[in-house]
């Protein structure tokens, strides 16, 4: 199956939509259509994981230890992407479709990436 992106509530939009330009059939869903905005770090990783989407954030501070709580309950996770605030748009959706083109959903099973690649 292919990766799908959720985009948590801190991650540039603009990202996003750069994208889902830059590859139409990329599946990549923002916080707001998913509904988590205002939604608690550790739920966030739950409805990912729910809904089989790799987790994208900007969020270095608190996401990864969250991460490894979760996999230290056993829980499970479809995956994390960590995206630096100082990366150009445009090296974080070549890193983006890149990975979406190169791998497949179930390769991010319970792994946490910091871009760049």
């Amino acid at each position: 199956m292919k990766v799908r992106f959720q985009a948590d509530a801190d991650l540039n939009e603009i990202i996003v939509r750069a994208c889902q330009r830059a590859e139409p059939k990329i599946d990549f869903q923002t916080a707001a259509s998913a509904g988590i905005l205002g939604v608690s770090d550790p739920e966030i990783l739950e409805i990912a994981a729910k809904l089989e989407r790799v987790l994208v954030t900007h969020d270095r501070r608190t996401m990864p230890a969250y991460f490894a709580e979760r996999l230290t309950d056993n829980a499970f996770s479809s995956g994390v992407i960590v995206v630096p605030q100082s990366m150009t748009v445009r090296a974080v959706v070549d890193d983006l479709v890149l990975i979406w083109t190169a791998s497949e959903a179930e390769d991010w099973n319970n792994r946490i990436r910091f871009l760049p690649l």
